[in-house]
């Protein structure tokens, strides 16, 4: 959950509800109105394009670095991309209404929620720099670490289709980078789950765009302190 005073957090949790979030789970439909806004504490979540062929491709991400809703608090009130649970973990529903009362008594909770749409922004870019540019195998290591830092543990369910649903990869150029990075001692991979070995010697063959999301990202956690 966002970094917040303790009365706003206190407020928050008072009256939100925590419940488990299931992989493969829609929590909202592209463009559909926000109810709820949605802190994420363990898994991640994607806002992913539908194009018409039918593939598909992740427009950003949400873990418990911030929260899904951000249109409420940026002039709009639908999702901007179909928001399917990729991770499994759990997350807090605030309704929209709880959520407006927070904003107006708390100046913290607007100004920690628009930093965060700040640092989601620097993401969008380094994604679409990091589409462009970077190899296949770079991609995927980006993710993977993106999810393993929003888990607790080294390992989570997350299946092949998925990553390259997300990507906008061939399955098989999924499982070809996943058993070579397997065979080099990184990670472990069986029947949906992934366990992470070697997490340095992931960050030092992915590409600069990992450390400058994370960048972006520490910014917004000192700056809403």
């Amino acid at each position: 959950m966002l970094a917040l005073r303790p009365a706003a957090q206190d407020f928050i949790v008072r009256r939100s509800l925590t419940r488990p979030m299931i992989a493969g789970e829609v929590i909202y439909e592209d463009g559909a109105p926000f109810t709820h806004a949605v802190f994420p504490h363990a898994g991640l979540i994607s806002l992913m394009a539908t194009m018409a062929n039918s593939k598909t491709v992740e427009k950003t991400s949400v873990g418990h670095e911030g929260f899904l809703g951000f249109g409420l608090i940026m002039g709009g009130s639908g999702a901007f991309g179909r928001c399917v649970v990729q991770v499994p973990g759990y997350a807090s529903w605030l309704s929209k209404a709880d959520l407006d009362q927070a904003l107006a008594e708390f100046q913290c909770v607007r100004e920690a929620m628009l930093k965060y749409a700040k640092s989601l922004i620097a993401q969008l870019m380094e994604t679409v720099a990091c589409n462009s540019l970077h190899s296949a195998e770079q991609r995927v290591i980006r993710w993977l670490l993106t999810a393993h830092d929003s888990v607790s543990g080294d390992n989570f369910d997350l299946t092949q289709q998925v990553l390259a649903e997300v990507l906008g990869l061939r399955r098989a150029t999924i499982s070809a980078i996943c058993s070579q990075l397997q065979s080099d001692g990184l990670l472990e991979y069986s029947r949906g789950e992934v366990t992470i070995v070697d997490r340095a010697a992931l960050e030092a063959r992915a590409c600069e765009c990992l450390h400058n999301i994370q960048k972006a990202s520490m910014r917004h956690y000192s700056a809403a302190r």
